[in-house]
């Protein structure tokens, strides 16, 4: 559902960024980070942590793909993100990398090359840093496995997915926050480029709205959708002008 959801909103979203963004975007989560350089503060900190709370699902499935057993991809997946969190992090992160899934993805190859015997140890010793969901990680990336990807098509295809749960789960919560739960839950089919199996008339008569109101909604909520996703992608990109060309690749990932 969400990959479909992909595609109708970024075939609407690449307007070119507006000036005077660059006030905006110096307060998402990546800039943050590389704006904090060698200093390690405390907002930059929360920052990583909050990244990687929401994007460390394609990591597992990556490792995974990789070869790792479950269990073994549960203990480098927990081992890297100890890792990640400490105290020096800040000074590992290369701003010339530009976008957080580029680190991500760099960082935990080189830990997978170098680490994986300390990880474990560290695993066992450091305790969780961050709430992981491993249980369900390993249900999860065996109802989504696509056995021809190679794993770094398989982490930018999880990445994208996952970055769509986020926008849409954010959607959801911007309308419940409303009281509109009820128009969301009726509407949301538009999200996925689909018509309503229900007419338009009868969906107004459901909500107690006239049809055209209902055709206006759907609109605001094409475009309330647009909005929180360029709002996301640039949480993990270093400039606004990166926005564009992210949206792209999550396009391709998709398509595959």
């Amino acid at each position: 559902m969400l990959s479909m959801v992909s595609v109708t909103a970024m075939n609407s979203t690449t307007s070119p960024v507006r000036k005077g963004s660059d006030a905006w975007f110096v307060t998402t989560h990546w800039s943050v980070v590389l704006s904090a350089g060698r200093s390690d503060t405390p907002r930059a900190a929360e920052a990583l942590q909050r990244l990687c709370q929401a994007y460390w699902y394609p990591l597992y499935a990556y490792v995974r793909r990789r070869g790792y057993s479950p269990h073994d991809a549960q203990d480098l997946t927990q081992g890297f993100f100890a890792r990640l969190l400490q105290r020096d992090a800040m000074t590992r992160v290369d701003p010339a990398q530009g976008k957080f899934r580029s680190f991500l993805l760099a960082s935990m190859n080189h830990f997978l090359s170098d680490e994986w015997d300390k990880s474990r140890a560290q695993k066992r010793d450091a305790g969780q840093t961050i709430s992981l969901d491993l249980g369900s990680a390993e249900t999860r990336y065996l109802q989504q496995a696509d056995d021809t990807l190679p794993a770094e098509k398989t982490f930018e295809r999880r990445w994208a997915m996952t970055l769509l749960e986020q926008v849409y789960e954010r959607l959801r919560q911007d309308y419940a926050r409303e009281n509109k739960s009820e128009l969301f839950e009726a509407l949301r089919f538009s999200l996925m480029g689909e018509r309503s199996a229900v007419p338009y008339a009868e969906l107004a008569r459901g909500l107690n709205m006239s049809e055209g109101a209902v055709k206006v909604a759907v609109h605001r909520l094409r475009q309330h959708y647009r909005k929180r996703l360029r709002d996301q992608i640039a949480e993990t990109v270093a400039t606004p002008e990166e926005i564009e060309a992210e949206l792209r690749c999550l396009l391709r990932a998709l398509a595959g």
